[in-house]
């Protein structure tokens, strides 16, 4: 029977995407073992139908239940997984010492509990702290930090597009309107002054509108003569493989950002009050545009801050990024970005 490798990551959908060159390096060191993910099980599945990960678990689910209870008994889901454990990676705090305890009860014998928030690391980028926790170099290569998307998963993506009667326009651009948090969108108008000029620039915007971007994405078209058309409830697996047939995506600081960005497509990723020398997606297929330095001292400061002046991006700027971008791509190949190395260099 196979051993295993477990990894327990409880971030959000950018920050589990983040740990990915980290895990690949996990993958390498461990050949013969199979790579178990314990995280929110979207990008769990993702990871798996992209071949980061061997097997995985929810850690919303009853079959971990066990981890953090320090119950005597677990699923035994859990279990066949703990049993052929022989490194365990815990990328979160263990204040009380419950999963430490668990796995020592479980005879896991090497045992590995830290954050990458921790205070003790040097690395400025977050993906770079993970790699840090490990003791492994940050200098790797862009192909440990993209992930090629499966053919059945393409498919996919086209079928999405083809409900919406779009072809395969060698000019689509992904516009996502929405972001985990108001505070790093750009204004309605701003957004919509952009999708109306990607018209202008003979570009084909086609926005998409997740579970919790319904105001975000109103608000802009609500300003847009020419409304494009919306994707709407995609899961992630869908939206991998509609990355896969556009030319360019456009998106604030949020996890589908970093999911484009991991794709291999060329991405501009707008950045407002967060840093993105620590959060800014990494590669050379990444443009990041910015307004002025955020001088807010804390995010509560953030959030009473109106006038939010590092969202003041000039709309010219994203057209120039996406110009850029765009010019770049090879057009006879929608799935080009994601299988050559690419050549825009990210602005600093």
């Amino acid at each position: 029977m196979q051993r295993t490798l477990l990894i327990i990551h409880p971030g959000a959908l950018g920050d589990v995407l983040l740990a990915v060159p980290a895990i690949r390096r996990l993958s390498l060191k461990f050949p013969e073992h199979e790579i178990v993910l314990i995280a929110a099980a979207a990008v769990s599945r993702l990871l798996l139908e992209c071949g980061v990960i061997s097997d995985w678990l929810p850690l919303e689910g009853q079959a971990c239940l066990g981890l953090f209870s320090g119950a005597s008994s677990i699923s035994k889901e859990l279990y066949s997984c703990v049993h052929r454990c022989d490194r365990a990676v815990v990328w979160m705090e263990d204040k009380e010492g419950v999963l430490g305890s668990f796995f020592q009860e479980c005879g896991v014998l090497n045992v590995q509990i830290q954050s990458p928030f921790s205070k003790g690391l040097r690395a400025t980028h977050q993906s770079d702290r993970f790699l840090e926790t490990l003791g492994e170099s940050t200098r790797d290569r862009l192909s440990e930090r993209t992930v090629q998307v499966p053919p059945h998963l393409l498919e996919r993506g086209k079928d999405s597009l083809d409900a919406l009667r779009i072809s395969q326009e060698p000019s689509l651009v992904l516009v996502h309107p929405g972001s985990g948090s108001v505070h790093k969108r750009l204004e309605p108008r701003r957004m919509a002054s952009l999708i109306e000029r990607l018209w202008q620039e003979g570009m084909y915007p086609l926005i998409l509108e997740g579970p919790a971007d319904h105001d975000a994405v109103g608000q802009a078209l609500h300003f847009v003569s020419r409304p494009p058309l919306v994707l709407r409830d995609l899961d992630l697996s869908q939206l991998a493989g509609v990355f896969g047939w556009v030319a360019v995506y456009i998106g604030h600081d949020s996890g589908v950002t970093h999911l484009a960005a991991l794709l291999g497509v060329r991405t501009i990723a707008i950045f407002g009050p967060t840093d993105h020398h620590r959060w800014g997606p990494y590669g050379s297929h990444v443009s990041i545009v910015r307004g002025l330095p955020c001088s807010c001292e804390s995010w509560e400061t953030i959030k009473l801050c109106v006038e939010k002046p590092c969202l003041h991006v000039p709309v010219e700027n994203i057209l120039e990024a996406s110009r850029l971008t765009y010019r770049g791509t090879d057009n006879t190949n929608p799935h080009n970005s994601l299988e050559t190395a690419l050549s825009l260099a990210t602005p600093q």
